[in-house]
């Protein structure tokens, strides 16, 4: 049997592995970490003890390129998340169609985001770099050849127009290949050179912040704002988000997906390296000790998120979109245009936005909705309610609907008809978080600590997948890490796994 690690050895090499790559690894992963440091450490005919003494010396850089190909996440595909491509080609022919966009993917693995950005400005002049700190994936991206798996999302015209096939692999044309140049470099590593003021119109940086420890993450961001341009794009992944990281960028929402926008000016840099007031995890409603209820209803905590993260209602209007952020925030799309007023925190001129709508299309059960959402977030109960009714009357299969109306039943303390109506959302949409969330809150006050454990653990699950979208429409200021936090709190003082 193998004997388990020793924990001062593991310590160790959990800390040199977060200075130099800047990830995290909980304790949960103590054992893959141990497998890990034991393996390449007897690769080299060396102990944990003398390979981590290595480690930590200046010529370590063969032992750090074959740790990294075992410590980072390579797995990608063609064209993740759409929609954010959509966003960017709609950029580049608005805001840049004579000269060319300078485009970074950052952690870019086997190339296949940076590949997607190509094809997806094909028609459009771009200078596109792609980095990531694992060697062995950037050469099997410079060459260019995918299964069908990594192109499982790619539709088959965009398929038989770039890539050729060779038997059970796909070659990618010569000329795409030639359009992006790769670099090894670490996102984690300070590097003034490539960071050069200004020196990216848009940024890619997918599903690599959440690996990093809060301080490397910080770091990152506040390199990447220096080195875009004012009013550049910053398109992280979906379950990613910049709060308590950066306030360097306005959250945008267009095409359907979120991405974030550089501002004119930088924050000072001493206010960038400090971790920014009223961080995520402080605005989370915790369980006391975990012994027992906070006497904290979740409507009520909705409806002060807008006021504990800066008094939103009474802060000056938002300023106009720059160019960039123009897409499609006109009154065409009216909707799309509060919702990113919404992620921006303006709720007040979200909420004066649909109100101003012309009577047919305020009316409309997309921007009626939004509006519900909109009066709970500023506490108005009973205006929520009463949208409710009438989106339930029109069509009473609406699952965001039924929970917006569970709320506002606890809100009057009728907490049987908030969970009638939660589990009605739940059943309609089995994918939906929030409604899961509510239940587990509701039971625990209910002193039903079995109900709440299912229903927690159950929204825990969910909300790893939920869409961002919907985490902004319902989350009540909370991100997904936040949220996730809340029901692992309250997991745990119903006596539950915490």
């Amino acid at each position: 049997m193998t004997p388990p690690p020793d924990p001062d050895a593991l310590a160790r090499f959990r800390d040199a592995v977060a200075r130099r790559l800047g990830l995290q690894f909980g304790d949960d992963k103590d054992a893959f970490l141990a497998d890990i440091l034991r393996r390449h450490a007897a690769a080299i005919g060396l102990n944990d003890f003398w390979f981590l003494e290595r480690l930590e010396n200046p010529g370590s850089a063969p032992e750090w390129r074959a740790l990294i190909q075992a410590l980072t996440v390579t797995e990608t595909y063609f064209f993740r998340n759409p929609a954010q491509f959509a966003a960017l080609r709609d950029a580049a022919r608005r805001d840049s169609p004579d000269r060319p966009l300078n485009i970074l993917s950052a952690g870019c693995a086997s190339g296949e985001e940076p590949y997607s950005i190509a094809m997806s400005l094909a028609d459009c002049p771009a200078a596109i770099a792609a980095i990531d700190v694992n060697g062995a994936m950037l050469a099997r991206a410079a060459i260019g050849r995918y299964s069908a798996w990594s192109l499982r999302e790619t539709a088959p015209d965009r398929r038989a127009r770039h890539f050729t096939a060779s038997g059970n692999e796909f070659v990618l044309d010569p000329a795409l290949r030639r359009a992006v140049s790769f670099e090894e470099r670490n996102l984690a590593a300070e590097d003034a050179a490539f960071w050069r003021p200004g020196a990216f119109d848009v940024v890619f940086c997918r599903n690599v912040l959440m690996y990093f420890a809060p301080v490397i993450a910080r770091q990152a961001i506040a390199r990447i704002a220096r080195s875009l341009n004012p009013g550049g794009l910053l398109f992280l992944g979906h379950a990613e988000t910049l709060r308590g990281l950066s306030g360097d960028f306005d959250l945008r929402h267009t095409h359907g997906t979120f991405y974030y926008q550089r501002k004119p000016v930088l924050a000072p840099a001493e206010a960038r390296d400090a971790p920014p007031p009223d961080p995520i995890w402080d605005r989370v409603p915790q369980a006391v000790d975990g012994a027992g209820d906070t006497g904290l209803a979740w409507y009520e905590a909705i409806a002060g998120a807008a006021q504990r993260i800066r008094n939103i209602v009474t802060r000056p209007p938002a300023a106009a979109p720059t160019p960039l952020a123009a897409m499609d925030a006109g009154t065409a799309q009216p909707v799309a245009h509060a919702m990113a007023l919404m992620a921006d925190e303006h709720y007040a001129e979200a909420l004066a936005l649909l109100q101003g709508l012309p009577p047919d299309r305020a009316a409309q059960s997309d921007a009626l909705f939004l509006r519900g959402v909109l009066m709970m977030h500023r506490g108005d109960v009973a205006g929520a309610e009463g949208i409710c009714e009438t989106l339930l009357r029109r069509d009473g299969d609406g699952a965001g609907a039924h929970y917006l109306m569970a709320l506002c039943r606890e809100a009057h303390g009728d907490r049987d008809a908030a969970a009638r109506h939660d589990r009605h959302a739940a059943s309609l949409d089995p994918d939906f978080a929030m409604p899961r969330l509510h239940l587990g809150l509701l039971a625990r006050r209910a002193g039903d600590q079995a109900e709440a454990r299912r229903e927690l653990a159950r929204a825990e699950t969910l909300l790893e997948a939920e869409e961002a979208s919907r985490l902004l429409l319902f989350g009540g200021g909370f991100g997904r890490d936040a949220l996730r936090a809340l029901c692992r709190a309250e997991l745990a003082s119903a006596g539950g796994a915490p």
